[in-house]
């Protein structure tokens, strides 16, 4: 399926819409910016010209973090997500990250554990939807 689909850097603001579509509709656009989004390494992947999976990485020296990692609902379970968090992880290595991790929607634990995320500390909110911290070594 990989063939199908490129994974490029993108703007920032090339996210905002996917993210919100995906993450959090009923929330105003400004609810997924991220303060600290121009310091950032972001992800799309595209099929023909369109953009379908963003992702955003974080990387502060060993420790690297991604965010905001939604890909639209009729392209789920193709492929395509999978595609871009091995590509992340390539990045964060390659920016000398020696860890990764991101708060997971609890419901996409299973998502991340297929690529060796861990639970780490307590479930957590934001506002009615729970999460979890998870991690891996590189």
């Amino acid at each position: 399926m990989h063939d199908s689909f490129d994974i490029c850097l993108i703007r920032p603001e090339d996210t905002y819409a996917l993210r919100h579509q995906v993450l959090w509709p009923d929330k105003p656009l400004a609810y997924v910016k991220i303060e600290d989004d121009s310091t950032g390494h972001h992800f799309g992947a595209f099929r023909q010209e369109e953009l379908v999976a963003v992702i955003s990485l974080f990387v502060e020296n060993e420790t690297a973090r991604f965010r905001k990692f939604a890909t639209r609902p009729d392209c789920q379970g193709q492929g395509i997500g999978s595609a871009l968090l091995r590509h992340v992880f390539g990045e964060a290595l390659r920016l000398g990250a020696a860890r990764i991790w991101c708060d997971a929607r609890q419901n996409s634990a299973g998502f991340y554990a297929r690529f060796g995320l861990r639970p780490e500390g307590e479930t957590f909110y934001k506002g009615p939807v729970a999460y979890v911290r998870m991690a891996v070594a590189l």
